[in-house]
């Protein structure tokens, strides 16, 4: 089957949430739905690289930036390095690290002597930056008004 007879409903719109920082990235699409399809953590170096390819994947609607580090300096290296540049939205990182714990362990429940520590001590053996941009995007789809 060639992609013309692909049916559309196979490329969903979608909202890549980005939590920007200085050594590593997280990115995640989501439906516009707020069904999660993929999330990762990138190097910084790689950023641009890796949204530029969700783009050419994606029918990309818009990219939702956590608003804190970085986020401004962010903002202008996606405008320069992706042409075009889909339409961007800040939204506020507040406690998003400390909820991004809790949801690790909900997409992955703890294994082994892991399930032994209370929930507050159980630390996600990887950098979780990219579950901090699926709540970015998820704090957007909860926005009353999403006409930014």
């Amino acid at each position: 089957m060639d992609s013309s007879s692909v049916p559309s409903f196979a490329n969903p719109p979608v909202i890549i949430g980005f939590d920007p920082g200085r050594d590593k990235c997280g990115v995640a699409v989501l439906t516009t739905a707020g069904q999660v399809i993929e999330h990762r953590v990138v190097t910084a170096g790689e950023a641009i690289a890796y949204l530029a390819s969700l783009q050419q994947r994606f029918d990309v609607r818009r990219l939702v930036v956590g608003d804190r580090t970085t986020s401004k300096e962010w903002q202008t290296k996606i405008s320069d390095g992706l042409n075009p540049a889909p339409p961007m939205s800040p939204v506020d990182e507040h406690r998003t690290t400390l909820l991004a714990r809790d949801r690790y362990w909900e997409m992955f429940p703890p294994r082994g002597v892991q399930r032994l520590f209370p929930d507050g001590l159980r630390q996600p053996p990887r950098p979780i930056d990219d579950i901090v941009a699926i709540l970015l995007v998820e704090r957007y789809l909860q926005r009353p008004s999403l006409g930014d």
